[in-house]
Order: C-alpha cells, then structure tokens, then sequence
C-alpha cells in the first residue's frame, strides 16, 4: 500500500518516517474487532471503565516531554505549546475519569400524568474519529475519553502528517489498560472512511477538520442514518469596545491570534476596534507581532514555529497576497520568512474588504486582520457578517456591556475578556459553517450515548 501518513519536519521539510495506509481487510478487521470489543465493555460497571482513563491521564503526565517532542517534530508546534497540549489532554482526560459517572447517571422525572419515569444514558456502539493535525492530543481525547467512559468504543483515524503522535496515544492507551479494541488506531484513506461509516455496526461519526471533509463525512453519515459532530473552521472575532488598559488588551489579542502559529479554528482572527481606540490599537498590535522570532520550534529562544507544512504556507500566502492585491495595508509581514521551512511572517492587515478573500475566508495562519467600527452595533454587525460561528471574544471594563454584546454575538461560545479557549468541564462547539454537535463537559459525554426513557405509569 502506499505510505500516505508521513512524518516530514515543517521546518526543514524532510520526511522522516513513512508509514502504510491499511488495506481494506484490515479495515474489516478492525471493525469487527472494536464491535466485539464494545459487547463487553458497554456492560463493563462504568467505574471500572474510568480507571484506565485515569491511568491514561498520569501516563501522559509522566512522558509529557517525549509526547511534546513528537507535537515538535511533526506539526512544528513550540515546545512550550507543545507540553501545555500534552497537560491539557491529561486533565481532559481526568476529568472524565472522576466525573463521567456523574454526568452519565440516570435522571429522574417527575410525569404530570404521575407514576415514574427515568432517563439512562446508555453507549450505542463504535464510534469513528477523524482527527486534524493541529492538537494531535487535545483533538483526540476530546472523543475519546468521553465515549470511552460512556461505554462505547473508538476507532480512530489521525491526519496523515502526524502517524508518530497517532501512535504515540494509541500505545498509552495499551499500556493504561483500555481492553485490547477498545480504542484502535487505523492510518485509513478517505474512501476507507467512508467504508467504515457505511458498516451498520459503526453508530456515530465525528470530525475535526475542514469544511469538505466535514461535509464529506456528514453525507456519508447522513445517508446511513448516523449521527455525526462536526467540529469545522472559524473566524473568531476578537471585539474591543473599551479599555483602561490596551497594551495588556492587545496582548491578550496577539496570544489568541498567535498561539500555535496561528493554527486554531478558535484563534482571535479578525479584530474589531472601536474608532476611538483603533490607531493606538494598530500601533501597538503592529510592534508587538513584529518582535516574534521565527526559528527551530524545538529551540527555547524560538517565538514563532513554522506553519503545518509548505502546502498550509503557500495556501496562506495566496489568501494575503490576495488582500494586498486589492488595496489592503500591511502593517507588518506580509511575506515568508527568509529561511528553510514552512514559514510566514506574523503579518498585520487594515483596509480588508468584501472584495478580498482575507473578509471571508478562514486565515490559518500568523496572519491578523483589524477592523475600525463607530460603536457595538457596528461591531455585532461586523462579528456576525461570516459564514463562521465557532468562537468570539469580547473585551471592555464594563461587564454588563461585555454581556449584553455577547447575547448578540452569533456563535456557539464567547469568552469576556479573555481569548477563546477550552477547558475540560466547558461545551466546546460552534454553529453556521462551523459544525454541529458540542464534545466536552457534559454534552460531549453525552452526543454519542441513547437516552433511554423508562416508564412506570
């Protein structure tokens, strides 16, 4: 079979490891094995499901530098990100250790036609995963800690440019002691994907990644009546309507457009202004994304990583060369940087408009658009003027105010003063063009499980 999952350093570009896509009988082998595996741990006491999670969640504590140095070596994450990707995936995974329980346990009700009734929530089956490459830890366990606890089983397919971390957590899943087929990984192509949804035994899908794949497992799903989570792009908007304190604001901003170079569907992606603040906003926002130092991830003096792969440079490029064409101003950047690897430079955009990708397309990338607006209605009206509705960040002293523009905000999550992030006990999911369904905190435990209603009149 061909070697499509490729280990290849972004940045240097050499390929370092290859790896084979399966073939169809192994595909069918690995189906039938997660659906036997799933007969028995769905009746498996569900505290004795969360005791190898647990387990999982030490062991990635205890190897988090060799698991941050694979994120390094394979997406060119910072090595700092890369272990804070590593924490966090080990207290997702704790926390479903310690709470899954609790949120799966059976709800009572109350009929107005009196008698009892109880709701349970049951596992459905095995559940196919397909993972991006940008949190190749933090992406998995958000499927894969919830639906284990729940009973259900997982088959999980990574990106191709990172097989290494793929099989880095499958192991610590192994030497945890998820039953053997309980979490399987498989290096599947796209038409194997769509093999494995077709299967009856497969109950659900869920995707992180882009809008064509998304919509190509979604069709699949949907033609096999499935459900699916899809968790698609976005285009954050970061929006500033006051601020005692603007330096501290922008560098709230540069984190949430610059962490992990820029690549997150969550990243703050266009930054909206009030005119009063604008300029100084620019000023300080254009200095500040100017000091990052591009260079070896693994190299502690290294401030900026490169980006995925030299297809996700060009790609980028294309989008600000676009922009520049047609009249918008460079602040900073705008070009590579001079050096092998798949970098670009951390670049400020005014003057974006309808008529430029860069309005409407997703940047994923060290790129960082800014819009002046008179006031909050202008700013509400510019936030929700995308096809995107993943995150959005609204910053001001005034709380209330802060609220008030945030019920208007259409997306599925709005952080206050503080970047789009995630955390374990948290919903994590967007609407419009930027998926459906929710993982984490109580409704990610709960997307992929039967509520079953039991009644005694």
């Amino acid at each position: 079979m061909s070697a499509k999952f490729k280990t290849t350093n972004p940045a240097t570009g050499q390929v370092l490891e290859e790896f084979p896509t399966a073939s169809d009988e192994e595909i069918s082998a690995v189906i039938d094995a997660s659906d036997a595996a799933f007969q028995t741990w769905r009746t498996t006491d569900i505290r004795d499901r969360t005791e190898p999670i647990a387990r999982a969640a030490d062991l990635m504590d205890k190897h988090r530098p060799e698991l941050a140095d694979l994120l390094t070596l394979e997406m060119g994450k910072l090595r700092a990100e890369a272990e804070a990707e590593v924490e966090l995936a080990a207290r997702i995974l704790r926390y479903y250790a310690e709470e899954g329980p609790l949120l799966l346990s059976d709800e009572r009700l109350e009929p107005a036609s009196g008698g009892s009734a109880v709701m349970k929530y049951e596992p459905v089956g095995p559940i196919l995963g397909v993972m991006p490459w940008n949190f190749p830890y933090y992406q998995v366990v958000r499927l894969a800690a919830p639906n284990l606890v729940a009973g259900n089983t997982i088959i999980l397919k990574h990106a191709s440019n990172c097989p290494q971390s793929a099989l880095a957590f499958d192991q610590i899943m192994k030497d945890a002691g998820v039953p053997h087929d309980c979490y399987l990984n498989v290096f599947a192509d796209n038409d194997q994907i769509q093999m494995i949804i077709a299967d009856e035994r497969i109950r659900g899908a869920s995707l992180t990644g882009s809008e064509g794949a998304g919509a190509a497992v979604a069709s699949g799903a949907g033609r096999h009546l499935k459900k699916s989570i899809l968790e698609l792009g976005g285009s954050d908007p970061f929006v500033v309507l006051d601020s005692t304190d603007l330096d501290a604001t922008v560098t709230s901003a540069v984190k949430g457009r610059m962490t992990n170079s820029g690549q997150s569907c969550i990243a703050s992606k266009r930054l909206i202004v009030v005119e009063d603040l604008y300029e100084e906003f620019v000023n300080l926002l254009t200095a500040k994304m100017s000091e990052f130092v591009a260079g070896d991830p693994a190299d502690s003096n290294t401030t900026m990583a490169p980006l995925s792969s030299e297809t996700a440079a060009k790609a980028l490029m294309a989008q600000v060369e676009n922009a520049i064409d047609h009249g918008a101003r460079v602040h900073t950047g705008g070009g590579r940087v001079d050096r092998p690897g798949a970098f670009v430079e951390p670049t400020v955009l005014t003057g974006v408009t309808k008529t430029m990708r860069a309005y409407s397309e997703e940047l994923f990338g060290p790129v960082a658009v800014v819009y002046s607006v008179a006031d909050e209605d202008e700013a509400v009206a510019l936030a929700n003027d995308s096809s995107y509705g993943l995150g959005g960040t609204v910053v001001s002293d005034d709380i209330e105010k802060a609220q008030r523009v945030a019920d208007r905000i259409d997306t599925g999550m709005v952080w206050i003063n503080h970047a789009t992030w995630t955390e374990p006990d948290l919903p994590f999911g967007g609407t419009k063009r930027s998926g459906v369904g929710r993982e984490l905190g109580a409704e990610g435990i709960r997307e992929f499980v039967n509520r079953k209603l039991i009644r005694t009149p």
